[in-house]
């Protein structure tokens, strides 16, 4: 499991920047926008059935700063956990203001402007970009932050759970999948997020140390 944590200098971490900065480009010079925008076009015609709007819609609400915050300050208070929950918080910070920033000042790419057609929220989807006071769309924080809590989750479960830590990438999956069907993002955006908040994750677990987590579990 070392291998999901790596340095600034490894091959994993100049392959992720090089595909993040290639769909930051494609994203830039518009050459995926059809892409974008019949995807979100079809998923705007296909919401309406009642069930399907509401579990989407929570999912998509599981991966506000909120929810992931305190649930890695829950783990950082269990003193077995706590260098879990540190990194995890850490990330996650980083990585909404890192996603913020780089979607308000860095790539210029609008949120999508369509209608939900769907049921009717129970409230309105909270954003993200409040940190910095920008609406961009690449990439997504949400994506962004499900990537860093699944890496650092899924790395901490690995010796007692070797299943679990690949089943638990459902999530930002799902995550994803949330954000286009509620209009909230483009394919692109969450693809360049799992992207940003999966290599965020690594660099940071492995300069943390976060493989000594194992260590105090079987001490």
């Amino acid at each position: 499991m070392q291998n999901w944590l790596f340095g600034l200098r490894s091959r994993p971490f100049f392959v992720l920047v090089a595909v993040f900065i290639v769909l930051s480009v494609l994203v830039q010079t518009k050459v995926t926008q059809e892409f974008d925008r019949s995807t979100v076009l079809y998923f705007q015609a296909a919401a309406g059935n009642p069930t399907l709007d509401i579990i989407m819609w929570t999912i998509t609400e599981i991966g506000s700063i909120t929810w992931l915050v305190l649930f890695s300050i829950i783990i950082l208070i269990i003193r077995r956990t706590r260098r879990v929950g540190l990194v995890m918080l850490l990330c996650l910070v980083a990585g909404t203001i890192g996603s913020g920033y780089l979607k308000g000042y860095v790539i210029e790419q609008p949120r999508p402007e369509l209608e939900f057609l769907g049921t009717e929220f129970p409230y309105d989807i909270g954003q993200d970009t409040f940190v910095l006071g920008t609406n961009g769309s690449f990439p997504s924080g949400h994506a962004t932050r499900a990537a860093v809590v699944t890496l650092i989750a899924g790395f901490a479960l690995s010796q007692r759970f070797p299943t679990g830590r690949y089943l638990i990438w459902i999530f930002p999956i799902l995550e994803s999948l949330s954000r286009i069907y509620v209009l909230q993002h483009y394919p692109m955006d969450v693809i360049g997020g799992t992207v940003f908040g999966t290599t965020l994750a690594a660099i940071v677990g492995n300069k943390l140390k976060l493989s000594k987590f194992f260590e105090k579990s079987k001490a």
